[in-house]
């Protein structure tokens, strides 16, 4: 659990002072961050990993809205909407594939400022709410 909340896998998530944040990995050997974190490095193929917490903000790099249903797992709650769909660039770090709070493409614009945000994905078998990663844009 994190920031009092259940996510979709405690494993992606580090509190920070500034609130929750991808858990990424850093190759000590080259410097290469990968999300999720990872034993070795998919570009030195070393394998002196560190665990790191990601940007909190970054830049929408790409984006598209998701019109139908995922596979299961990945079906969320029963009443599906469309959802936004983007990869963000966390400066001098990577690019992650996200979920996007805003579905409206009128709004959403690649260049755009974005943070992360918990959001709700899907409830339990108790009926509350389950969190995953999402990124929502920012006044600049």
């Amino acid at each position: 659990m994190i920031a009092g909340k259940t996510t979709v896998d405690d494993a992606l998530f580090v509190e920070t002072a500034e609130g929750p944040a991808l858990l990424g990995s850093r190759c000590t050997d080259c410097a290469a961050h990968t999300f999720p974190r990872q034993g070795g490095c998919p570009r030195c193929t070393g394998s002196a990993m560190e665990d790191v917490p990601l940007s909190r903000t970054g830049t929408l790099w790409s984006w598209t809205v998701q019109g139908f249903r995922p596979k299961p797992p990945y079906t969320g709650t029963e009443a599906y909407e469309p959802y936004g769909v983007g990869y963000v660039e966390l400066p001098g770090q990577l690019i992650v594939e996200t979920r996007l709070v805003e579905t409206d493409p009128v709004k959403l614009e690649i260049g755009m400022a974005v943070e992360l945000v918990l959001a709700p994905f899907r409830d339990d078998e108790f009926g509350w709410p389950v969190h995953t990663f999402a990124f929502t844009g920012v006044s600049a």
